[in-house]
């Protein structure tokens, strides 16, 4: 009888233990419920915006979130109702049900079900655990190479620099918590620890996230528009600050340049053989003649960089800019050791002592940047160096590339904020910059962060990628996941880096990709040049070719930035955005647009002779080069050129060219080109164009720079309609013979005024060429 009697409580015991909780009450907050289980655990559950939800099971203890913005929560209002076995809110086309026993979470949206919070908080596991459908494809999880259908995977959370890597990456510099479905709505674990984001890997429809910290919050934000989705994100975890424009222009890079003359040599080259330059980055060499014990000096060689200021005048008065690299690490053998040592800058052991380890550079401590003293002895270096005419600064191996668990920021161990440290030293950068040069946009290059570091100016670049088509093959797919999931910018070493493999054909590709993609910096180990400058005659010319069409996109991709600063809408975008056609094009990542208008195919395999492309439903493409026509919805085949990529503009569209610039610098001055590409069912067509006077802007106000512009095809004439801050208004029209040219093949000269008289724009000639008509004009 004794033994029943053991039998039967150890049996209840474990049911006790592995019970799920049950819903005992519930009170109304501000934007939510707070529900009290019988555990004595509870939860609170809020909308945080219109079609966000935010989840938080430790909310009592007050933590702060490093990627979401304070909330403002005094107009949502959702309806909350309950009965004996639920409780429900609802918002819109949103619904959120409690289920009272067991207690569950449900979020539906338009009458089906997206996810199910099945968390067991009782459990000795940190897990969050939710259910999912089972035909959900998942992207998400930072910036790795796996495909672009990253269900099936349990992912690393801990940022790793990957050396070389090719076309399959795990674990990479960015490791973020987000998880988004084809279903339209995206989950952020707002927990910044070292853990796992499990993706369904044993195939029981299940998200399941742990971390260190156990911080157990989330939030879910639902959209069935991929651009509404975007800007609902970025609304929460922040908007990338504009950049100033000659980010968009062409780089000069290489690990490294050894002395101020080959840098100036170099940048003669540029100029030698007319290819636009807007900056250049010097790499290890400018502290130290040698990459190992020099680190964290944090000052010019003078011996090599004899008189740095002079040089980064002379180059700015070329219009380009200088731009350092900088890493948290300060060696032992470094000038700046004892500094940093007395200023209390660097991270410590238990005792209090500035923790030192090995790594490849040498002996190194590693600089605090998540306490005062170490963030203003940091940024007074910064500081110096801004003083001598520095442009912009690049933060390399921030994830920490070595950060030993021993270590400790203050009392904080490492692995508590290793994720974030990148993150955290954008924002130290980034807020002391913008307080002290207030008419300056900071350029922030960093290889490592966290969710949300776009706010903070970050531009990511997906790290040591193979010099290899290998290597290439897995661009796309890394700037198409980050923009998703808020950064934007996301962008590759042009040329590839790792590595001495040389192939002019695989350099041409990969620099023609980059004029569609947000940065375009070739960078690269210097045993074979990334300079194109450096290139035989044939790869130079082709390559210059392509530098130049970036170029003469410089007003469109212009227009892509604001898009990004106002709505948090990436600059590449998916197939899928605006064609959920067919279920192949969820997982296409050879093929994507460019902004709104432009369909890219980069050419990825050596010696391809021809490519097959999926050309997305709704209007019909004309080809980028050639003019050719070709209907939506089918696949067509290209037949491949060396001196071009396959490229398509969406029929009806305007697209704002500029003539022979050399530096970013002259766009405001410079002759554009509006090439409005025929439809022949929507004859009309507005852009909005954006141009300004590069001063920061904490909350940028674009209306005053904005000019509109109205293209249609009525009848027998082709009218443009130009506005600016909706006080000039002007029709200009051209009688058409029978779309091919303009009757009149002299036009008058029409000259826009403001109200004062002074002018603004001059038309000076008009065309039609192979299914686009083409104005002309300048603009003061």
């Amino acid at each position: 009888m004794s033994r029943i009697i053991t039998l039967l409580f150890l049996t209840q015991s474990i049911f006790l233990i592995g019970q799920i909780d049950l819903v005992r009450t519930f009170s109304k907050c501000q934007g939510g419920i707070v529900i009290e289980l019988e555990s004595g655990n509870s939860c609170k559950l809020r909308f945080i915006s219109r079609n966000t939800i935010d989840v938080d099971y430790n909310w009592q203890d007050s933590i702060r979130s490093h990627a979401i913005n304070e909330y403002n929560l005094a107009d949502l209002k959702p309806r909350i109702s309950s009965s004996k076995d639920i409780i429900s809110l609802k918002n819109g086309d949103i619904q959120v049900t409690v289920h009272k026993s067991p207690f569950s979470i449900v979020l539906n949206h338009n009458g089906e079900t997206l996810v199910k919070d099945i968390t067991n908080i009782n459990s000795d596991s940190v897990d969050i655990e939710l259910t999912i459908n089972e035909d959900d494809i998942l992207y998400g999880g930072g910036a790795r190479v796996l495909g672009m259908n990253r269900r099936g995977y349990r992912l690393p959370l801990y940022n790793r620099a990957h050396y070389g890597y090719e076309t399959f990456s795990e674990q990479m510099n960015f490791g973020m918590p987000i998880v988004i479905s084809n279903k339209g709505f995206l989950i952020h674990f707002d927990d910044p620890g070292v853990g796992w984001l499990d993706l369904d890997s044993q195939n029981e429809n299940k998200l399941k996230f742990s971390s260190n910290l156990n911080l157990k919050r989330y939030q879910i934000v639902i959209s069935d528009d991929w651009q509404e989705l975007c800007n609902s994100w970025t609304n929460i975890s922040g908007k990338q600050p504009l950049p100033p424009i000659w980010a968009l222009g062409n780089f000069a890079s290489r690990f490294g340049y050894h002395s101020q003359n080959e840098v100036e040599q170099t940048v003669a080259l540029y100029n030698k053989f007319n290819i636009p330059l807007d900056a250049v980055i010097l790499d290890l060499y400018w502290f130290g003649k040698t990459i190992k014990g020099t680190m964290g000096n944090l000052k010019f060689h003078l011996d090599s960089f004899p008189d740095p200021m002079k040089m980064i005048n002379n180059l700015d008065e070329r219009n380009v800019k200088t731009i350092l690299v900088t890493e948290p690490f300060v060696l032992t053998t470094s000038d700046k050791w004892e500094d940093a040592v007395i200023s209390a800058a660097l991270c410590n052991d238990r005792s209090g002592n500035p923790f030192t380890y090995d790594f490849y550079f040498g002996n190194t401590g590693l600089i605090d940047v998540f306490h005062d003293e170490g963030k203003k002895w940091f940024y007074k270096n910064y500081k110096q160096l801004k003083n001598y005419g520095i442009a912009g600064f690049w933060g390399d191996l921030g994830e920490p590339e070595v950060h030993p668990e021993e270590l400790f920021h203050g009392n904080i161990p490492a692995n508590n904020v290793h994720n974030i440290y990148g993150h955290q030293w954008s924002r130290m950068l980034y807020d002391s910059l913008t307080n002290d040069f207030p008419t300056e946009r900071p350029f922030i290059l960093m290889r490592a962060g966290y969710s949300g570091s776009q706010k903070y100016g970050m531009i990511p670049w997906s790290g040591d990628v193979n010099r290899s088509w290998g290597g290439l093959r897995g661009q796309m797919e890394l700037s198409l996941q980050m923009g998703m999931q808020g950064m934007g910018y996301m962008h590759s070493d042009l040329g590839g880096f790792a590595g001495n493999y040389d192939d002019d054909e695989l350099y041409i590709r990969w620099l023609q990709y980059g004029v569609f993609q947000p940065v375009y910096r070739p960078h690269a180990q210097e045993e074979v040049p990334s300079e194109p400058v450096f290139k035989k005659e044939s790869t130079r010319e082709i390559v210059k070719h392509s530098i130049q069409l970036r170029y003469d996109l410089l007003a469109y991709n212009y227009r892509l930035v604001r898009e990004n600063t106002l709505h948090g809408i990436p600059l590449m975008r998916p197939l899928f955005f605006y064609d959920q056609s067919r279920i192949e094009n969820y997982s296409n990542d050879s093929l994507y647009f460019w902004g709104d208008d432009f369909l890219v195919a980069p050419v990825l395999v050596k010696n391809q002779q021809s490519k097959k492309i999926y050309l997305p439903i709704g209007n019909d493409w004309i080809n980028f080069h050639n003019g050719d026509v070709h209907q939506s919805g089918i696949t067509i085949t290209e037949n491949l050129a060396i001196d071009e990529i396959p490229v398509f503009v969406r029929s009806g569209t305007i697209i704002p060219r500029t003539n022979d610039l050399r530096s970013t610098k002259d766009l405001s001055n410079s002759m554009i080109y509006l090439d409005f590409y025929l439809d022949k069912v929507k004859m009309e067509k507005k852009l909005v164009l954006y141009t300004d006077n590069n001063i920061q802007e904490n909350s940028p106000s674009f209306e005053s720079s904005e000019m509109y512009y109205s293209l249609c095809v009525k009848r027998n004439r082709v009218i443009l309609r130009i506005t600016k801050r909706g006080v000039i208004r002007q029709n200009i029209w051209l009688r058409v013979l029978d779309k091919k040219k303009l009757l009149d093949e002299t036009i008058p000269i029409k000259v826009m005024r403001d109200k004062d008289g002074n002018r603004i724009m001059k038309i000076t000639e008009g065309a039609f060429k192979r299914n686009k008509c083409i104005f002309k004009f300048r603009v003061k």
